[in-house]
């Protein structure tokens, strides 16, 4: 057992102790591995999570992907079991890890602003700059990576509210325009969408940069004042909220002064879902968003929960799956977002997904030998 922190822990495991491994296909991860492997050699190494596992420690496992291609199930599980140890993260506290999910919705947009389309997504601004421990400022708290560069002085960005408000109006930043405030507020939390124009077009905006304010939840903010129940919230009773009470949206919205900036993405193949944090497109049902301050991209994770069953037609979740992405709220060594896909049916999937769960990662053998 090897302790990383005073918040966890990683204890070394087997592929018997993972269950529902047996019965698990993660065939369709080969095609991503080779992507990450791509990225690693071919644009730069990812960044090392608090774990201490490097993309040198990964790529020997993807590197003896190239060439692989399992013909079922049982060649897909056996090349992890030759080469891979499985640990399972345990956290100090003794609580159990925790998984949410996280979708690509499909929404309606068009190019150019009507009475209909209002609210625009934006690009990137020219004077949202990348901040580090070097150039942020004093007054800002570190976990702000972004602020405003203006007339040679660093600030906090405008907030979603500043920005709701109309302060990048005008710069020619707007990259499409939607029918609903709601809308454009949850493909922020998203972080990518698929936007169908009305001439039938596909296109896909993806995460860009933010603003920099910390992230708070709406849904807590809703259960605080006693307007939704904790037991029941999703994001689809959140919506539903917040459609039910439009005079109330500006407000509520605001409270979450995250803003999410976008680029246009390619989507060439509508199998694969949006190029995420780890520079690779998702797969659907097998990518995994975690704390990228503790774990490093590119690494397969065991994830079994009991409780979440309508992923898989009433059975325990037990799936293998890739770290290929990160977010706001996921934040612990045993927290994950799940990738359920694009469109409405993805959303419906995702939206209840509160459950938890048991993480293990598996770590290639060589590297698995300082764990203990």
């Amino acid at each position: 057992m090897t302790s990383l922190s005073q918040d966890f822990r990683l204890e070394p495991a087997t592929f018997a102790d993972l269950k529902g491994w047996e019965e698990d296909d993660p065939s369709s991860l080969f095609r991503a591995m080779k992507d990450c492997r791509a990225h690693i050699r071919d644009v730069k190494p990812y960044r090392t999570g608090a774990v201490g596992l490097t993309a040198d420690d990964l790529l020997t496992l993807l590197d003896a992907v190239e060439g692989e291609e399992p013909r079922n199930a049982d060649e897909a599980r056996a090349f992890f079991e030759e080469r891979c140890q499985p640990f399972f993260i345990r956290r100090d506290s003794g609580g159990a890890g925790f998984v949410t999910a996280f979708y690509e919705p499909e929404i309606e947009v068009a190019a150019e602003p009507n009475e209909i389309y209002r609210y625009p997504f934006y690009r990137r601004p020219d004077d949202l700059i990348d901040l580090d421990d070097s150039s942020r400022p004093a007054e800002l708290d570190p976990s702000y990576m972004f602020g405003r560069l203006q007339g040679g002085s660093i600030s906090a960005y405008p907030d979603r509210g500043e920005i709701d408000r109309g302060y990048l109006e005008g710069k020619g930043l707007e990259i499409a325009w939607a029918k609903s405030k709601v809308d454009v507020f949850f493909v922020h939390v998203q972080g990518a969408a698929r936007l169908r124009y009305p001439d039938g077009r596909l296109g896909r905006i993806t995460y860009a940069a933010k603003a920099g304010h910390p992230f708070s939840a709406v849904g807590r903010l809703l259960i605080d004042r006693g307007l939704l129940d904790r037991a029941t919230i999703s994001m689809q009773t959140i919506r539903d909220w917040l459609y039910a009470h439009p005079d109330q949206v500006d407000e509520v919205l605001s409270h979450n002064r995250s803003y999410i900036f976008f680029r246009e993405a390619d989507v060439s193949d509508p199998a694969l879902g949006p190029i995420a944090a780890a520079k690779v497109p998702l797969v659907p049902g097998r990518s995994l968003a975690v704390d990228r301050l503790i774990h490093t991209f590119g690494f397969p994770f065991f994830i079994r929960s009991e409780s979440l069953t309508h992923l898989d037609a009433g059975k325990p979740f037990a799936r293998l799956m890739l770290a290929l992405d990160t977010g706001s709220a996921i934040v612990g060594p045993a927290r994950g977002d799940i990738f359920t896909g694009s469109g409405y049916d993805a959303g419906e999937l995702a939206g209840p997904v509160r459950n938890d769960a048991d993480f293990y990662i598996l770590i290639p053998k060589a590297a698995a030998q300082r764990f203990g």
